[in-house]
């Protein structure tokens, strides 16, 4: 996509977002109230202090600002002095802030901090200052450069947080093992964001609030890539599309079949019978499991697939037409013209990236035979350097040497699809549990465009498996240097 569409999206994007943040934050705050009062009149009556507390953050574009909490520690000294985090059965906390915190009710006031336009529903948690100071230049400029929010993916997954950290070292515990990871997931929730996505957290945020939920662990892909965000793009965006294409379908049988017979169907009735197709061919793809198939990259036999779901939903109209009460509403000729095109439309649609496709497959079957011992094979990377190594291990003559159990990547988007005919598998902080599970001999590091801190992170990941790490900068050529000495036994575990 050009920039200046991204820009122009990205700033849609904000101003939605921002209408929705003030919207829900003044209903919020209220609908709330009387709830507030409850909860300050408790606060008062358990120890002396104010009720809330106005903790210093580090905010957009580095601006200071002070969030609100209701007060759930003790107003002495050591509940300023001490640790920025707390951990848990920490005596600084009242038992009152003991449930607070564990409900996250005293999160509530923030949203008043939304209403001002300093945090937002959805993004990365504001950190203290001094905390942020530590942070790496890069990350402090992604993180910085939007609204913090009062949840986020981080804030879901480690709702837990005061139960992982005890001990004496708590302070460097943090900073060493739970704040990297939480970094990492802000930086994801940045680049995979939408107002779907921001909908999906808001959502999976209160189901892990439930008493009877909240220690069920939520996948990190879901919060990613969650039920409405994958809704829309497996299901409902297919659907507005087929629709079009059914329409279309609809349309030119019945210029077709107007040469020979009077026929006036009308766009009402073309536009129902349209819908009607694009639904049934929805509900027989999603049974079929065609919906979580990644069309750019699928196999050219899925085209089978589409031929079973277009011939049953035509059958399913034959049916209708036939004890349809007022008679047939369409002839049955142009029902089968009908549902012949919109097969049509439905397989060019969803393999319309294929001809680079299918000219790089060719050209791999070009290649000169070579003669190797099979290996189980493990991609790290489903994007274009990772389906090259499938098109070159899967299609070629390297089909035979070679066994490709599945893909690994952190793209949430990806997770459960069928990229090129491999199965991604899971997350990259995934591969040795993979390596042992699936007894993987060999590991294609095939990722092209990596940051170096994340790149030495997944190599340290494959590093700890006993299986041999193939790191391919250039896939074809890493290739052919190792499978031509087949006498040769690797016992470096890298090869550059």
């Amino acid at each position: 996509m050009p920039y200046d569409n991204r820009w122009r999206l990205n700033r849609l994007y904000n101003l939605v977002k921002r209408f929705f943040d003030g919207i829900a934050s003044l209903l919020g705050l209220i609908l709330l109230t009387p709830f507030f009062g409850l909860i300050a009149l408790l606060i008062r009556s358990e120890s002396p202090g104010p009720v809330f507390y106005r903790s210093l953050r580090a905010g957009r574009r580095g601006k200071n600002f002070h969030m609100l909490k209701f007060r759930t520690m003790r107003e002495c000294p050591e509940s300023y002095s001490g640790p920025p985090v707390t951990a848990q059965d920490d005596p600084r906390v009242t038992p009152l802030g003991h449930w607070l915190r564990g409900t996250k009710l005293n999160e509530l006031p923030q949203l008043w901090n939304v209403l001002k336009g300093e945090m937002s529903l959805v993004g990365p948690r504001p950190e203290d200052p001094q905390i942020v100071a530590q942070w790496p230049e890069e990350v402090r400029g992604e993180l910085l450069a939007v609204r913090p929010g009062i949840t986020s993916p981080a804030s879901v997954l480690y709702r837990q947080e005061e139960k992982l950290l005890n001990g004496g070292d708590m302070m460097n515990d943090y900073l060493s093992n739970i704040l990297p990871d939480k970094l990492r997931l802000d930086r994801l929730y940045l680049r995979n964001r939408s107002l779907l996505t921001d909908l999906d957290i808001i959502f999976l945020t209160l189901i892990a609030l439930l008493p009877r939920l909240k220690r069920i662990p939520i996948p990190e892909s879901l919060l990613i890539w969650g039920p409405l965000s994958a809704f829309a793009s497996r299901y409902f965006s297919w659907f507005l599309a087929d629709s079009m294409v059914a329409f279309s379908a609809v349309a030119v049988s019945g210029v077709i079949w107007r040469i020979e017979t009077p026929l006036d169907l009308g766009v009402g009735v073309s536009f129902g019978i349209a819908v009607g197709i694009a639904l049934l061919f929805s509900i027989i793809n999603s049974i079929l499991g065609l919906g979580r198939v990644s069309w750019r990259h699928a196999r050219p036999a899925l085209a089978l697939d589409l031929a079973l779901s277009s011939g049953l939903v035509t059958l399913s109209l034959f049916l209708l037409d036939w004890f349809w009460p007022s008679g047939s509403f369409l002839p049955p000729g142009m029902l089968l013209v009908s549902g012949l095109l919109a097969f049509l439309g439905f397989l060019t649609l969803r393999y319309r990236a294929r001809l680079i496709t299918g000219l790089a497959t060719r050209w791999l079957h070009h290649r000169g035979r070579i003669s190797v011992l099979g290996e189980r094979v493990l991609i790290v990377g489903a994007g274009e350097c990772g389906q090259l190594a499938a098109w070159l291990l899967q299609k070629s003559s390297l089909s035979s040497a070679f066994s490709i159990v599945g893909m690994v990547d952190d793209d949430p988007r990806k997770q459960n699809l069928t990229v090129d005919g491999c199965q991604v598998l899971g997350l990259t902080r995934d591969i040795p549990g993979l390596v042992e599970k699936k007894d993987i001999g060999l590991i294609l590091f095939a990722i092209s465009k990596v940051q170096p801190a994340e790149q030495a992170r997944i190599l340290s990941l494959c590093r700890q498996t006993p299986a041999r790490l193939v790191i391919i900068p250039d896939l074809l050529q890493i290739l052919q240097n190792y499978l031509f000495q087949p006498g040769e036994k690797v016992h470096d575990k890298s090869l550059v």
